[in-house]
């Protein structure tokens, strides 16, 4: 048992260093060497958690996933407010990207890391649809403006993943670093008046109940 459990924090700290070497790095600079010398391990030893560069990516992408799920758990509970879901999970998620540096590393390489492309697609496309899922509802529950669920999501998305790429502003009170303002500003902007042109795109946007 105390084994087991000292497997697991090593583990940990091996993830943990390679989300930083993959953040500041990217994929096909990082070496397991560079990761294994951040937290003073021995190649050899880290090769007894991850047998690969590719594994960690692996391991931290499965992990985007399963941050994502968990927050639509703990914020899309029955009876919710679905505009508020919306922007909890939108949020939330943001928040994590910016003090999860994990998840920063799995975002970052979903642009680089082409060898696991299609692992990473999946994850993206499963945000993107329970985006536009919490759009939808939204639309027909709380009178969200029916815009286009999948503009809505892409818009989000790009948001998201631009934040991630920013240069870095000054924190004050409004909490500019973790983009909270901005997050507020497009909220505010997208449930104002229905803007010309970015209406209902074929069937995507729900007019009514």
């Amino acid at each position: 048992m105390i084994k087991q459990e000292r497997a697991r924090r090593t583990r940990e700290r091996v993830l943990t260093a390679a989300a930083e070497v993959f953040a500041s790095q990217g994929y096909s600079r990082a070496t397991l060497s560079s990761v294994a010398d951040r937290i003073g391990m021995t190649k050899g030893a880290l090769y007894g958690h991850f047998s690969s560069k590719r594994s960690l990516a692996g391991a931290l992408i499965d992990e985007s996933r399963q941050a994502w799920t968990s927050l639509r758990t703990e914020y899309d509970t029955p009876g919710a407010d679905a505009g508020g879901v919306l922007e909890d999970v939108v949020m939330g998620f943001a928040g994590r990207l910016q003090s999860d540096v994990r998840l920063r590393a799995a975002v970052r390489l979903a642009a680089d890391c082409p060898v696991l492309a299609r692992a990473l697609s999946d994850v993206l496309v499963e945000v993107h649809n329970a985006l536009m899922e919490l759009v939808r509802r939204a639309q027909r529950d709380s009178g969200f403006p029916a815009y286009s669920p999948r503009l809505v999501a892409h818009l989000v998305m790009i948001v998201m993943y631009g934040l991630l790429h920013a240069p870095p502003g000054r924190v004050d009170d409004d909490r500019v670093a973790g983009g909270d303002s901005l997050w507020r500003l497009l909220f505010d902007a997208l449930s104002g008046a229905d803007g010309p042109g970015v209406l209902r795109a074929g069937d995507d946007a729900v007019s009514g109940p």
